[in-house]
């Protein structure tokens, strides 16, 4: 890791600044502008939907470019081929930057996100998560079921079981979440391991504390997780099956921070 200079750092803390609105207005205007556009032209609503989220995919691959190019930070993705084969299935990874959603959405043929519900309000991004069709999390039965409905349809939901980004040096704490939506919809689970060194955009991190170095993103689409093998059929409750999956899913989380 090599410590950049005053200057540089200084280039990075503006450069930062700038994407940040960028990103918020960037959002604003293909809400307003092109999503409204797409609507009238495109009559049918799986093409729609279908164009909405190439836009969003093209947009994030352009953003997360033009941040490499000025130089605020760099990021490799090993192994994205294998998302070509995740069709109705659910994508796990950890959550250590606020830009994590961004780089996989970038790389995946299809992304299904579930978002928080506040975003909803925020608007700069509620007119894409409603043009993209985003699950919101309300915590209440419905999402199981809409998200059961997505996968069977075919659809690659992303969701990071932490709930929130992780804080550096912690140990992970995940969610069953994510394992109730595996098992209710009997759909397998792709792990995917995300690194940034030196920390960025973190949770307790401000935007315009800005490392020492330019950090480096990793994202490594690792291997998949058959469901159906961790239940058992003496389970007198479906929450066991959904704490061993959760056991799991941790340990395969936290094995690539053990090797870095």
């Amino acid at each position: 890791m090599i410590r950049t200079g005053p200057i540089n750092r200084l280039w990075r803390w503006l450069a930062t600044g700038i994407f940040f609105i960028f990103f918020g207005l960037g959002g604003l205007i293909l809400s307003l502008l092109w999503f409204t556009l797409l609507g009238v032209v495109v009559k049918d609503a799986k093409r729609l939907h279908c164009l909405t989220l190439h836009t969003i995919k093209n947009s994030f691959r352009l953003f997360l470019n033009l941040l490499r190019a000025v130089g605020v930070m760099d990021y490799r993705i090993e192994g994205a081929e294998l998302f070509t084969q995740d069709k109705g299935c659910l994508v796990v990874a950890n959550h250590p930057s606020l830009l994590d959603y961004v780089l996989l959405a970038s790389c995946m043929p299809r992304c299904d996100c579930i978002v928080k519900q506040a975003l909803t309000k925020n608007i700069f991004l509620r007119g894409v998560i409603k043009a993209a069709g985003y699950l919101v999390n309300s915590g209440s039965e419905s999402l199981l079921q809409s998200c059961e409905q997505r996968l069977r349809a075919g659809g690659t939901i992303l969701i990071f079981p932490e709930g929130t980004r992780s804080i550096p040096g912690k140990e992970i704490t995940l969610q069953r979440g994510a394992a109730n939506i595996a098992l209710r919809a009997g759909c397998d689970i792709r792990i995917v391991h995300i690194s940034c060194q030196p920390p960025m955009l973190t949770k307790q991190g401000k935007w315009y504390r800005i490392p020492m170095s330019k950090p480096q993103f990793v994202i490594t689409v690792k291997s998949k997780v058959v469901t159906q093998d961790f239940m058992v059929a003496s389970d007198v409750s479906p929450a066991l099956a959904a704490r061993r999956l959760t056991r799991h899913l941790h340990s395969a989380l936290i094995v690539k921070n053990n090797e870095k």
